[in-house]
C-alpha cells in the first residue's frame, strides 16, 4: 500500500511519495514537475537518502544543494538528459538584484552543490549567459556547476557553458574532496574543466565550442588547481574530446595556481582518450601566468589516440611510463569510494 503526503510550503504538485518500506529503509522521493521549482524540493529534504526526480521540461532558476542535505540523489525522470534541463545566465561579473556586488565565478553557477555523497543523473546543468549580449561584463566566467563535497558522483550529465563550465572544488584547502563523472557531456571553451578536487571522467565527452575570435588558442579544456599535498587531481580516462572550431585551435590544458592559494601544484592525467584535431597535437599545453610554467606541473599523458594526440614534439607531450600509469585509475584515485 503507497501512501502519499503533500509537504507544506511546496508549491502545487510537489509531492513527496514512497512506500512504508522505502521510508523503514530512509529512502524518500520528491517529484518536480513543470512549474514546480527544484530549489523548492531541496530546501523540503528533511535529511539524508533522499531522491528529487525531475521531470522533462526547463527550469530557469538557480539550485544550491547545502552541506547538510547528505546523499541527496537528483535525477531525471527519462534516461535521456535532454529532456530536463536547469538553466541560468549569471556570470562573474553581473551585478546581484540587491545590489551588494557581483556573483564571482563560483557565485556565477546554476548548479551548486557542497553535499557530501551527492548523485546527479539524466539531467542538463547549463548557464546560457553569453559574452556578445554583454559586451560591458568583463568577468565572462559563467558557470554551469560548482561541485564541493566528498563522494560527489554524476552519471549521464550533460554540462553547457562557455568559460569555466564545471569547477570542480573542495571543501577546504586542505580537502581532498572526491568526484566522478561518468559518460557525461561537457562542453565549453576557456578553462570549462577546473578545480583542485579529486575529480575523475570516466568515457566522458568533452567538446570545444567555436569561438569568434582572431586569436589562438581559443580556449582550453582543462585547467587543474591541485593541492600540493594532494596526491590526485584530475584524470580523463576512456574518453573522448572533439571541437566545433577549427584544427588546433585549443590547448589541452593549462596549470592555474590561485592567488589565494600560491602553493597549488595542479596535477592532470588524459589517458587511453581519443583526442580530435581541435586540440594543437605540436604545443598542447600553455600557461596562465608565467609565474607557473606548465612545465613544472604534473602533467601527463598515456595511450591517447587521435590527430590530437599525436606526438610531433616528445617534449611537448609528457607520456606516463606504464608503471606510473598504473598509479593513475579509477580506483586509485577515489580509495575506498567506488561508485558503480
Amino acid at each position: 500500500m503507497r501512501r502519499r503526503t503533500v509537504l507544506a510550503g511546496l508549491t502545487a504538485g510537489l509531492v513527496a511519495t514512497a512506500s512504508g518500506s522505502a521510508l523503514a529503509h530512509g529512502r524518500r522521493v520528491l517529484h518536480v514537475r513543470l512549474g514546480d521549482s527544484v530549489q523548492a524540493a531541496v530546501d523540503a529534504v528533511t535529511g539524508p537518502g533522499w531522491t528529487i526526480v525531475v521531470h522533462p521540461g526547463t527550469y530557469r532558476e538557480v539550485v544550491k544543494v547545502p552541506v547538510g542535505t547528505a546523499e541527496l540523489t537528483l535525477r531525471g525522470a527519462t534516461r535521456d538528459p535532454r529532456d530536463a534541463v536547469i538553466v541560468h545566465d549569471n556570470a562573474n561579473g553581473t551585478q546581484k538584484p540587491d545590489g551588494s556586488g557581483t556573483y564571482g565565478t563560483a557565485g556565477s553557477a546554476t548548479f551548486a552543490s557542497a553535499a557530501p555523497g551527492l548523485t546527479v543523473r539524466d539531467l542538463t546543468l547549463a548557464n546560457d549567459w553569453l559574452r556578445a549580449d554583454h559586451p560591458e561584463i568583463t568577468g565572462t566566467q559563467a558557470v554551469a556547476a560548482y561541485v564541493t563535497g566528498d563522494r560527489s558522483r554524476f552519471e549521464n550529465v550533460r554540462l553547457l557553458a562557455h568559460q569555466d563550465t564545471l569547477f570542480v572544488d573542495t571543501s577546504a584547502l586542505d580537502a581532498f574532496d572526491r568526484q566522478y563523472f561518468h559518460r557525461c557531456y561537457i562542453e565549453g571553451d576557456v578553462d570549462f574543466v577546473f578545480g583542485r578536487a579529486t575529480a575523475v571522467f570516466e568515457r566522458c565527452h568533452f567538446h570545444t565550442l567555436q569561438r569568434d575570435v582572431n586569436f589562438t588558442p581559443k580556449g582550453m579544456v582543462f585547467a587543474p588547481s591541485t593541492a600540493r599535498a594532494n596526491p590526485y587531481g584530475i584524470l580523463a580516462v576512456r574518453s573522448r574530446i572533439t571541437s566545433g572550431a577549427e584544427d588546433g585551435a585549443y590547448k589541452l590544458a593549462r596549470p592555474w595556481v590561485p592567488s589565494y592559494e600560491t602553493t597549488a601544484w595542479p596535477s592532470l592525467v588524459v589517458r587511453d582518450t581519443w583526442i580530435g584535431p581541435g586540440i594543437d597535437p605540436v604545443a598542447p599545453y600553455t600557461n596562465m601566468r608565467e609565474a607557473y610554467p606548465w612545465q613544472t606541473m604534473r602533467f601527463g599523458e598515456y595511450a591517447n589516440s587521435g590527430p590530437g594526440a599525436v606526438i610531433s614534439v616528445p617534449e611537448n607531450r609528457p607520456q606516463l611510463s606504464p608503471e606510473e600509469a598504473e598509479s593513475h585509475t579509477r580506483h586509485t584515485y577515489l580509495g575506498d569510494w567506488q561508485p558503480r
